[in-house]
């Protein structure tokens, strides 16, 4: 009898122990993720299409392709890069464009996050940080609503460059109908400290 509760106390131990040891294999395998092979002589045309715009030292000074989230699409490749400075920590982010199976960039696809250094170097020198866009905020009279600012570093497609974006919630509730909010929003210069734009927005 005490030899059979035993073997009954090691079979539990063990499947606990399979159960464990499954569990971090899986969790493992789940946190590693697959890194695209990018051909070199596509990667080496899509390195070309942001140097064009941003400068060679500028390109190797500050962004790196991104091979997981790279991804390949049939006969295109949706290229990612990483744009980080470390000087100036609030810019750390994701270029992307696509490009077809000859590296070539596809016209009708969106490109974002490539800042064009050469034609405007202005456009790269971000000397506007979280702090003084707040305070440009404060000056323009930006109300501050009833919860705090959500303020960001991000690119503006339709203005074609990295702005601040910061943005005031004036009103906002969660019920059976969902979120309802409103309030404004700055999108500030990260170069020149302007305020490009204010706009009004409302979510029902």
């Amino acid at each position: 009898m005490k030899l059979k509760k035993l073997h009954l106390i090691l079979l539990a131990v063990l499947i606990v122990s399979t159960a464990v040891i499954s569990f971090s294999c899986s969790c493992s395998a789940c946190s590693q993720q697959e890194e695209l092979e990018v051909p070199a002589d596509i990667l080496k045309k899509a390195n070309g299409f942001i140097i064009s715009k941003t400068g060679a030292e500028f390109f190797d000074k500050y962004i790196s392709p991104d091979f997981v989230l790279t991804k390949k699409a049939g006969s295109v490749y949706e290229m990612a890069y990483r744009f980080i400075m470390p000087e100036k920590t609030f810019v750390d982010e994701v270029i992307r464009f696509t490009v077809d199976s000859m590296g070539s960039v596809v016209k009708d696809r969106v490109v974002t996050g490539i800042p064009d250094c050469i034609n405007n170097p202005s456009l790269c020198t971000f000397n506007i940080n979280e702090d003084d866009a707040r305070n440009i905020a404060k000056e323009y009279k930006l109300e501050s609503g009833v919860i705090d600012w959500k303020v960001g570093f991000l690119w503006d497609e339709k203005l074609n460059q990295y702005v601040w974006h910061v943005l005031s919630t004036l009103y906002e509730s969660e019920g059976s109908n969902g979120y309802i909010g409103n309030g404004k929003e700055l999108i500030i210069d990260p170069n020149t400290g302007l305020v490009l734009k204010e706009n009004i927005w409302k979510i029902r």
